[in-house]
């Protein structure tokens, strides 16, 4: 049963750094998994932050946030983690692990970051930028 469980949300002052980390049980690398992580807040469309294939060490990002944040896999703890830095009040909002599988030939990046590539999802973790 897989499962996602998200930590590390709280609020920060901007320009200041978050680390989220979301546990993904239930994933194993030979089944290549794609995750992600996405963020929404209230009256808006769920959007992709960034994402990772582990299995092809390859990485994805939203244009308003490639420089500032990182996404990782570590495999041995089956964590993937969202090192987040210089936050802005635009980065307020709920953020949402997701896990997928690869399909034979891969996304585009822009498919990599779209919610319906992902099948299982967190339970969300608020990140609020303040001044």
């Amino acid at each position: 049963q897989e499962q996602l469980v998200e930590s590390g949300g709280g609020s920060v002052q901007i320009g200041g750094s978050l680390r989220l980390s979301c546990v993904t049980s239930g994933y194993s690398l030979s089944a290549n998994p794609i995750m992600a992580w996405f963020r929404q807040t209230p009256g808006k469309e769920r959007e992709g932050v960034a994402a990772i294939w582990p299995g092809g060490g390859r990485t994805f990002y939203a244009d308003q946030v490639k420089d500032r944040f990182t996404i990782s896999h570590d495999n041995t703890k089956k964590t993937v983690y969202l090192q987040m830095n210089g936050l802005k009040p635009g980065d307020s909002s709920m953020y949402y692990c997701a896990a997928g599988l690869r399909p034979f030939g891969g996304y585009s990046r822009l498919e990599y970051l779209s919610p319906s590539a992902y099948s299982n999802w967190g339970q969300g973790t608020q990140v609020t930028v303040s001044s």
